[in-house]
């Protein structure tokens, strides 16, 4: 049956987003390239704000990929800043809300302001118990799965772990998101701009999630759109490779 509002029953615990677009949306209106990342990052807030209020339990949001290096120096520049300005600016409206920061990704290689602006706010909202709002920041899929492996064979030439034993759970332990627990795996993943493809995100951890393209460019998403996000999500039947009971 369907409905207009979100059964609060059966929001899915993670979310993840590929926030894509701000470029095109500022392009079609003859702006810079960072004024799409501004707004972008308001949006940012905003989605934030709606997924702790209907239940969410983490949010992972694609920020910067190991890829975007490759973007025009400005742009980058101009990308490694927002941190330091979205959270001096939002933290205090997350400890109200009781979200905790994390972040996932090759933080080490950052620049020093940054590495900085997001260690700060993870200390700022290490004792928020709610939300969980996870940035992946210099993340790639592939560089994360390669590094598991290498940690698990370095384990095991060290007779630390014993290869018979190495399954699934071995591999997702010595993943960025182990520390979710059982909530690492995206029950639902939403990409904005009306790109269809995964862009090296969380390869391992989608394996089982629903998928939502929207046409909707990032700085133009709203809360009303991820409702309806969750909405449509909970029209679904997930089967894992079984069938349907009903």
């Amino acid at each position: 049956m369907e409905t207009n509002e979100v059964d609060r029953e059966r929001v899915p615990k993670h979310v993840a987003i590929i926030m894509d677009g701000n470029g095109r949306w500022a392009q079609r209106r003859h702006l810079p390239r960072i004024a799409g990342h501004k707004r972008g990052m308001n949006v940012v807030e905003d989605i934030t704000m709606a997924a702790s209020d209907l239940g969410v339990r983490v949010l992972t949001l694609y920020a910067f990929s190991t890829e975007n290096w490759k973007r025009p120096t400005t742009e980058v520049k101009y990308l490694m800043s927002l941190p330091s300005r979205f959270f001096n600016k939002f933290v205090p409206n997350l400890i109200a809300n009781n979200v905790q920061v994390r972040t996932i990704g090759d933080s080490s290689q950052l620049p020093a302001e940054t590495q900085r602006a997001v260690k700060q706010a993870q200390l700022d909202t290490a004792t928020c118990d709610g939300m969980i709002l996870n940035f992946a920041l210099n993340y790639g899929s592939r560089a994360e799965i390669t590094t598991a492996a290498q940690r698990i064979a370095t384990e095991v030439q060290a007779g630390d772990l014993d290869p018979a034993v190495i399954d699934e759970q071995v591999l997702s332990e010595h993943l960025n998101t182990a520390f979710l627990g059982n909530e690492a795996d995206p029950e639902l993943l939403i990409r904005t701009s009306g790109e269809e493809r995964l862009s090296n995100f969380l390869l391992w951890q989608l394996a089982y999630s629903e998928l939502a393209f929207t046409d909707k460019l990032w700085p133009d998403f709203t809360p009303a759109d991820f409702r309806a996000e969750i909405m449509a999500f909970q029209q679904r039947h997930r089967r894992f490779g079984g069938l349907n009971n009903k």
